[in-house]
C-alpha cells in the first residue's frame, strides 16, 4: 500500500485527555479516533492489527472449538432466568437496555452466557452430544461508569468469548486447562510479558477462574506473586500467611476509659498494645433488591487491627449469604455513614462484636438483624481489645466464645506485597501491575441449573450441563501490547500483528533513482508476500522517519545516500539496529526473515 493512497494522518501532539502513553500514541499515529466517552473509531491501520489478532485467535482455536455468531440483542427473559438482570442493570449498572416497538425489554449483550445456554439446551439432548465448545469474535457493549485509558475500558469493544458444555466436572476442568494453554501460547507468540493468576469470578460466577495479565505499570490490576513461580493471584483474590501476633499484654477482661480513640492507632497508643492485639469492628450498609424492593442489611465485620478489608472478598461473602435476607441481589456495599444511623444508639468508632440487634431502627427497608462476619485471622485472636459499644470506652482481655460469640468466619483480609506466602513462608509476595486481557471460568452448573438446561446422562437421568466460559479482549489486548511495547518515539508492534511488516522510505521522491529502487523493492517484497507500506509522500526525510517510528512497523528500508554504493539501510524498530544491505539482496533477506517469524 502506498501512503499517498491511505487514510494516513499523524499528529505531533497527544490529545489532552489521553491518560496513558499507549492511548496518546494510538491517537497520534492515526490508529484510532475518539468519538465520545468510551467510544473510538478504529482507523485502517488499527483495523489491520485487529484483523491479524482475530486471525491468530482463530488459528489457535481451530482444532478445539467451533465458531458461531450470537445476536447482540438479547431478550430480557434469558437474564431473568439466570438471575442476572438486576445485577447487570442495577448493581453494576453496566448493561445497556432497549425496548422494542412491542414493549419488550432487550439488552445489548455485555456477555453471552445466557444466550449460549439457550442455544445448547435446545440443541443438545444426550451425553453422546458432548462435549461442545464454541466461540465468537464480535462487539460487546458495557455502560462503564468511568470509561478511561483509551481502548482498555470502553463502552463498545471487540471480544472473543467462548463457551463449552460437558457431561462431567472432570471434562470441564480438562477443557479449562486446554483453553488456558491457548491463551498462554497466544501471549507468548506475541512476545508479551504476561502472567496467569488466580482471579475473582465477579458477576460471571463459578467455582474457579483464571486471569491472563499483560504486565505494565499502567495496569488497573495489582498482581501478587512469588518468585518461585508457584503462586500468582489478582490482589482481589490473593491470600497470604498471617503474621503471628506477639503475646497479648492483657490478662483479664475489663472495661477501660479511652477518650478520643476512634482509630486503631489512637486506641492502641492509649491502651499500650499493638494493632495485632485489637479486633476492630466496622459497620457496612449492604443494599439488596428483593422482589423489586430495596432492602438495607447492616453488616458487622470483625477484623484484626493491623489488617484491612478486601472489598471484593467482603462483597462475595455478603452476596453468598443472601439467605440471611431470604434471597436477593446485592446492589451496593459501603461503610455505614453516621447520618444513616443517626437515630440509633451506637458509636461507629467504638463498636463491639456483640452490637445488639435492638439498635437497628424499626422502620421499613432495613433488615432487623446484623449479618455478622469475622475474618479468619481475627477469629483466632485471644485476650484482645475491642470496642465497648460506648463512646470513649474499650474492653481488653476479650476471647471468642467466652466474651463474645464467634461470628461467621470467612477470609476477608487483604493480602499485600511483603506478606509471606501460604505455600512457603520463605517466599514473600511481590507486586506488579497488569492489564487483564483474558479471563477463563469454570462455571459448573451456575447457569445451566438456573435455566433448566439438562441432558440425558449415561445412567438415564437428566443432569444440568457443566459449563465453561472463556473471554479474551481483542481491542484490549491490542492496546495492552502498545502499553508494554512502546517508547518515547512511538509504537513497537509485535511482528505478528503489525499492520505492515516493512516501511519503504525514499528520502527524496523527486530523486529518480531513489524512487525507482523504492518502487522495485516495494513490488518485489509485495510479490513475495511481505506486507509493505511505501512512503511516497513529498515530505522532508525527518518527517518520514519520525512517522515511521511513531506508527511502529517492525522494519524500515531507507533508500537514500547509501544508494551511491548500491546499498540501502535496514532499521529494526524494536532493537534500533541499523544495517546496510546491497539493493539486490535486501528483498530476499527480508522475505526469509518474515517467513521465519510467521511460523
Amino acid at each position: 500500500m502506498r501512503v499517498s493512497q491511505t487514510l494516513f494522518v499523524t499528529r505531533r501532539d497527544a490529545p489532552s485527555d489521553a491518560e496513558t502513553r499507549g492511548t496518546a500514541l494510538l491517537s497520534r499515529a492515526g490508529y484510532v479516533h475518539k468519538l465520545g466517552s468510551g467510544l473510538y473509531t478504529t482507523l485502517p491501520l488499527m483495523q489491520r492489527v485487529l484483523h491479524k489478532l482475530e486471525a491468530l485467535i482463530r488459528q489457535e482455536l481451530s482444532e478445539i472449538a467451533q465458531e458461531v455468531s450470537f445476536p447482540v440483542l438479547q431478550p430480557q427473559q434469558l437474564w431473568l432466568e439466570s438471575g442476572r438482570w438486576d445485577a447487570y442493570t442495577q448493581a453494576e449498572g453496566i448493561m445497556f437496555t432497549v425496548t422494542d416497538r412491542a414493549g419488550r425489554s432487550l439488552s445489548l449483550g455485555p456477555t453471552h452466557e445466557e444466550v449460549a445456554v439457550n442455544v445448547m439446551r435446545d440443541l443438545l439432548q444426550s451425553y453422546r452430544d458432548l462435549p461442545v465448545s464454541v466461540f465468537q469474535i464480535g462487539r460487546k457493549f458495557r455502560d462503564e461508569l468511568r470509561p478511561r485509558f483509551g481502548l482498555l475500558r470502553t463502552r463498545e469493544f471487540t471480544m472473543k468469548d467462548g463457551y463449552s458444555f460437558h457431561a462431567t466436572p472432570e471434562d470441564l476442568r480438562a477443557h479449562f486447562e486446554v483453553i488456558s494453554r491457548v491463551y498462554e501460547r497466544l501471549l507468548t507468540r506475541l512476545g508479551l510479558q504476561w502472567r496467569a493468576v488466580e482471579a475473582d469470578s465477579g458477576n460471571i460466577g463459578g467455582a474457579d477462574s483464571r486471569e491472563f495479565m499483560v504486565l505494565t505499570d499502567v495496569g488497573e490490576d495489582e498482581v501478587l506473586y512469588t518468585a518461585d513461580g508457584r503462586y500468582a493471584a489478582n490482589a482481589e483474590r490473593a491470600v497470604s500467611a498471617v503474621s503471628a501476633a506477639r503475646p497479648s499484654p492483657f490478662h483479664a477482661f475489663e472495661r477501660r476509659f479511652t477518650p478520643g480513640t476512634t482509630t486503631v492507632q489512637t486506641a492502641c497508643a492509649t491502651l499500650g498494645c499493638e494493632p495485632a492485639h485489637m479486633v476492630k469492628n466496622s459497620l457496612y450498609d449492604a443494599v439488596f433488591i428483593q422482589e423489586g424492593q430495596r432492602v438495607l442489611c447492616p453488616v458487622l465485620v470483625s477484623l484484626r487491627g493491623d489488617h484491612t478489608v478486601n472489598a471484593v472478598k467482603l462483597w462475595n461473602a455478603v452476596q453468598a449469604r443472601t439467605d440471611h435476607l431470604g434471597g436477593g441481589t446485592l446492589l451496593s456495599l459501603e461503610l455505614a455513614q453516621s447520618e444513616t444511623w443517626a437515630a440509633a444508639p451506637l458509636s461507629l468508632g467504638y463498636l463491639a462484636p456483640d452490637l445488639p440487634d435492638t439498635v437497628i431502627a424499626e422502620r421499613v427497608g432495613i433488615y432487623a438483624s446484623f449479618l455478622r462476619l469475622c475474618d479468619t485471622a481475627a477469629s483466632v485472636a485471644t485476650l484482645f481489645t475491642t470496642g465497648a459499644n460506648d463512646v470513649d470506652w474499650h474492653v481488653v482481655g476479650a476471647t471468642w466464645n467466652v466474651t463474645y460469640p464467634l461470628p461467621d468466619v470467612v477470609d476477608l483480609r487483604q493480602a499485600s506485597a511483603g506478606d509471606a506466602s501460604v505455600h512457603d513462608p520463605a517466599q514473600v509476595l511481590q507486586s506488579a501491575r497488569g492489564i487483564e486481557v483474558g479471563h477463563v471460568f469454570q462455571l459448573g452448573t451456575r447457569y445451566t441449573q438456573a435455566m433448566q438446561a439438562t441432558f440425558m446422562a449415561a445412567d438415564g437421568r437428566r443432569q444440568p450441563f457443566q459449563m465453561g466460559s472463556y473471554g479474551i479482549g481483542v481491542t484490549r489486548l491490542a492496546q495492552a501490547a502498545v502499553e508494554q511495547r512502546s517508547d518515547e518515539r512511538g509504537l513497537i508492534w509485535p511482528e505478528l500483528i503489525a499492520p505492515y511488516q516493512v516501511m519503504v522510505t525514499p528520502v527524496d521522491v523527486e530523486h529518480a533513482q531513489q524512487m525507482h529502487v523504492a518502487e522495485t523493492l516495494y513490488a518485489e517484497l509485495t510479490a513475495a508476500g511481505v506486507e509493505v507500506l511505501l512512503d511516497d509522500r513529498p515530505q522532508r526525510a525527518g518527517v518520514k522517519f519520525a512517522d515511521a517510528d511513531l506508527i511502529g512497523l517492525p522494519c524500515r528500508i531507507t533508500v537514500g545516500r547509501t544508494l551511491e554504493q548500491g546499498e540501502v539501510e535496514v532499521s529494526l524498530r524494536q532493537t534500533g539496529e541499523v544495517t546496510r544491505w546491497p539493493v539486490l539482496e535486501v528483498a530476499r533477506f527480508l522475505t526469509e526473515r518474515f517467513a521465519v517469524q510467521q511460523r
